[in-house]
């Protein structure tokens, strides 16, 4: 190789690990806040189903009006409207947006014969040989 080359090579290489670093630095800044938000997803989901099991076994239930059965039950109406809100605000995003990244980033890095982990390190692909497409029309 020419010096000329060597230096080319680098400057990708360098550019590839510009674009590895910043990739694991958006997706472990991701982390911190969707644990949070997992967190309050699984609390109002826990709240919401031990109130319906409470709403349900309760025997007035079935006997009062259902506005009624729902404010004697204000736990379960509350968790509910709560967990109905943070579905409308887009929680499902905020839980699953390092998978969403990662999801993204390898659908484009697939066209160059890459792909990366759930953590953003990059995974380079062997190029695949001219030989293989002349072995296959044979």
């Amino acid at each position: 190789m020419s010096p000329s080359e060597t230096s080319a090579c680098e400057g990708e290489f360098a550019d590839l690990k510009a674009f590895e670093r910043r990739l694991t630095e958006v997706i472990a800044c991701l982390q911190p806040p969707t644990l949070r938000w997992r967190l309050l997803l699984g609390v109002t989901s826990l709240v919401t189903f031990v109130g319906a099991f409470y709403w349900l076994t309760d025997p007035r239930t079935s006997i009062v009006p259902l506005i009624e059965s729902l404010l004697n039950h204000s736990v379960f109406t509350i968790s509910t409207v709560i967990l109905l809100l943070l579905f409308v605000f887009g929680i499902h995003k905020l839980v699953i947006a390092p998978q969403i990244i990662t999801l993204r980033t390898r659908n484009v890095l697939a066209e160059f014969n890459m792909s990366c982990d759930e953590t953003g390190k990059l995974i380079v692909r062997p190029r695949p040989t001219n030989n293989s497409r002349y072995m296959d029309l044979s």
